[in-house]
């Protein structure tokens, strides 16, 4: 099955929008474009249910169906269950939250397991736990590539551990972990996991119940939603942690973890990403059903999304004024990719813009994994990621645009 690259572009207003014309957007880990079907729920709400939810008048109650219809049919395409969802301000926010319950939670003696391929908003609120007296280990990625290698988490795990947390994937390394079967490690010894989808997560929304981990987050506004950030925490861990909402809300494990309010016309929005995934396989011809529809697209996704990658992958591999970070091979890797110069990253993304390339330099909150690997994070990285609605005129434009600048 191939992707309909025309239909997919015709479901983001940005791509019709005069200022964007000729441009190629190239840093899209920062934030995607959002999708038609997230506008048009976002408008309604503040258009037309823009009052308190859950009332008994009728603004009132269809804004709070449209919230409650946002976090089943997500729940439904991860493969959890609807209560094990919950929303907040944001990815980093929503780690706080959880990493302070944790705090509560653990005993004396007892210890968690980071990464240093982390983005910081995932390690550094987990490190912080380090000031409370827990033991906090770290498991550190292979200094030529970029990669975390399960022998060495292997070598730090004991019964001490209660929780070890790890991304889904890097935002500058961008090689994909293998989930499962690092969860499988972990939970054999009883440890708890932790998955930052991040980086992951815009290249297909993930089958949580699947891949097996105990929370997985991720943000919406880099998977062609509104400003949220999404967490699913299965019940059996969610309800061992400590409270960290209204004491009337305990027994609620989506509201747990959500000690403001949330912000209604942004969760109703996200129901727009459901939308959205379900047309692209229906257009397909995929499956029926949420969950077997949403495996279909991010399959779809990410199939254009290799094949799109791999050239520039060997263009980049080959030329010698740039060191690729991560693997060459597309198959292993989301399409963030990170590129070490001889100068500063920033200055290179800038003489970018000029070719109509929209493209980021610097250290994008990943001080740890550059250093790691020997790259000043002062100097940065130029970074060029993209995902399926990504065309491959607009990689062929970055290319020219590359051998032009660098």
């Amino acid at each position: 099955m191939t992707l309909d690259l025309n239909w997919v572009r015709d479901q983001f207003p940005a791509f019709a929008e005069a200022p964007l014309q000729g441009q190629a957007f190239f840093e899209n880990a920062g934030g995607s474009y959002t999708c038609q079907p997230v506008i048009d729920r976002l408008m309604r709400f503040y258009h037309q249910r823009k009052v308190q939810p859950y009332a008994p008048y009728a603004a009132s109650t269809l804004g709070g169906e449209e919230m409650d219809e946002a976090q089943r049919r997500l729940a439904l395409m991860m493969g959890v269950e609807t209560d094990e969802v919950s929303f907040g301000p944001s990815t980093t926010q929503n780690t706080y939250v959880l990493a302070n319950a944790v705090r509560r939670w653990l005993g004396e003696g007892e210890a968690i397991i980071v990464t240093n391929q982390d983005h910081e908003a995932n390690s550094g609120p987990w490190r912080r736990l380090a000031e409370e007296g827990i033991e906090v280990r770290e498991w550190q990625l292979n200094s030529e590539t970029g990669s975390l290698e399960i022998e060495a988490l292997e070598a730090l795990l004991d019964e001490k551990v209660r929780l070890v947390v790890f991304p889904h994937c890097s935002n500058v390394v961008g090689e994909i972990n293998d989930v499962p079967a690092i969860t499988e490690v972990c939970h054999s010894t009883g440890a708890f996991v932790c998955v930052d989808g991040v980086s992951y997560a815009p290249h297909g929304i993930p089958d949580v119940g699947a891949l097996g981990p105990d929370v997985y987050l991720f943000s919406a506004y880099k998977t062609y939603g509104p400003h949220q950030g999404i967490m699913a925490i299965r019940r059996a861990f969610g309800m061992l942690l400590p409270n960290q909402g209204h004491h009337f809300n305990s027994e609620m494990l989506y509201k747990r973890f959500t000690p403001a309010g949330p912000d209604h016309a942004q969760v109703a929005a996200c129901a727009g990403m459901a939308d959205y995934a379900e047309a692209l396989t229906e257009h397909h011809g995929g499956p029926a059903g949420a969950r077997d529809g949403a495996r279909f697209a991010h399959d779809l996704m990410r199939a254009h999304e290799i094949e799109t990658m791999q050239p520039l992958l060997d263009y980049l591999s080959d030329k010698n004024s740039a060191r690729l970070v991560g693997g060459r091979d597309a198959s292993k890797r989301a399409p963030t990719i990170a590129v070490e110069l001889a100068g500063n990253a920033e200055e290179a993304a800038s003489k970018l813009a000029p070719h109509g390339v929209m493209a980021g330099g610097g250290d994008f909150y990943a001080q740890r994994p550059l250093s790691a690997m020997g790259i000043d994070p002062d100097k940065g990285v130029l970074r060029l990621s993209f995902v399926h609605y990504t065309s491959p005129s607009e990689v062929e434009q970055l290319m020219k645009a590359l051998d032009q600048t660098l």
